[in-house]
């Protein structure tokens, strides 16, 4: 896999282990990230390719736009989850990407744990939340 799409994948992961409760189990060989036994992010990699798989109740509509996401499949897609594949080739913002994982984690997370801060917060202001300077 192509350098910047390893680190892409080394973000989103660090990015999902990062909100509260979320954790990070191999049930299908391939990372899936949790938080109270509810999945919120699938993230796969392929030589060349990086998929993410999120559940977006609120914005999958717009997200299906984009060339690089599709309906997940198995039924999944009847609940809000999509599934975009990363190449080199890929215009996909990591924002983008961040926005997803806190919109998907937003809607399986128990309410208690609902009101971490999110990336679109952190992001107008110009910080990123991972204190880098």
């Amino acid at each position: 896999m192509a350098r910047a799409l390893r680190q892409l994948a080394a973000a989103l992961r660090r990015y999902a282990l990062g909100l509260p409760g979320a954790y990070e189990e191999f049930p299908w060989g391939e990372p899936v990230f949790k938080v109270r036994g509810k999945i919120f992010l699938f993230l796969g990699t392929e030589p060349g390719e990086v998929s993410v798989t999120v559940k977006l109740p609120r914005s999958s509509g717009g997200a299906l736009m984009l060339p690089y996401v599709e309906p997940t499949g198995y039924g999944l897609f009847r609940s809000g989850w999509v599934s975009a594949t990363i190449t080199r080739d890929t215009a996909a913002p990591l924002a983008l990407l961040l926005e997803w994982i806190d919109e998907s984690y937003a809607a399986v997370a128990p309410k208690g744990r609902r009101g971490a801060p999110r990336l679109s917060r952190q992001r107008r202001s110009g910080d990123d939340g991972r204190g880098s300077r």
